[in-house]
Formats: C-alpha cells, structure tokens, sequence
C-alpha cells in the first residue's frame, strides 16, 4: 500500500510516469523502508496505465464487496452491553414515574391539561 500511495503522490505532483527511484525518494524522505521486490511487483503492474483508469477499475471491484459484515459485530456488541442496561433500566422507570407524577400535578393545579 506504501508503494501505491507514493506512486499516486508522485503522479499528483505531476509526475505522470514515476520510476522506482522517485518512490524511494518519496518513502525516504517520510522514513519508510522500501523492499525492492515488492516495488517492482507495483510498478511492473501499474507501467503504462493511466492512474485515472486504475483508480476507476478499483472502484468498480469494491462496489461489488459485500459489506454486511458489520451486523453481527454490532449485534455482539450489544448483547454485552445489555446486561449493564438492564441494571439502569429500573433506575429510568423511576425517573419516569417521578417525572410523570410531577407533570401530572402542574396539570391538576391549573384545572385543565394542555389537550382539554
């Protein structure tokens, strides 16, 4: 990922065709290591492609990812927390019930509620 990034760093500051050295310039200066394999496998792969296209193409590959993976996780994660709500639950319905009795009173007071 390293490797893409300062190639589309490179082709941002105008470098259409950035070559090994430009990323390893760029990656230096941020003190990043480079492994020489690996940027060649990226740069063979992206020779003589427009980056505008590439980026396109990637796109359309995630669009079609299924991302519903995140239910289960938030599913999990509220059955924890469950158990520490249901020992403020009887807290609130007190709260309610004061709040209710209270409001109840004001209306009783004036002689009429705000609907009559």
């Amino acid at each position: 990922m390293r490797y893409v990034a300062a190639y589309l760093l490179a082709g941002l500051g105008g470098n259409a065709q950035p070559k090994e050295a430009d990323i390893e310039k760029i990656l230096g200066s941020v003190g990043v290591s480079v492994e020489a394999e690996k940027l060649s496998l990226v740069m063979k792969a992206l020779a003589g492609k427009n980056i505008e296209e590439v980026i396109a193409a990637g796109k359309e590959k995630l669009a079609s990812v299924p991302s519903g993976g995140a239910a289960p996780a938030a599913a999990a994660a509220g059955g924890g927390a469950a158990p520490a709500a249901a020992g403020a639950a009887p807290a609130a319905k007190e709260e309610e019930k004061k709040k209710e009795e209270s409001g109840g009173e004001s209306d009783e007071d004036m002689g009429f509620g705000l609907f009559d």
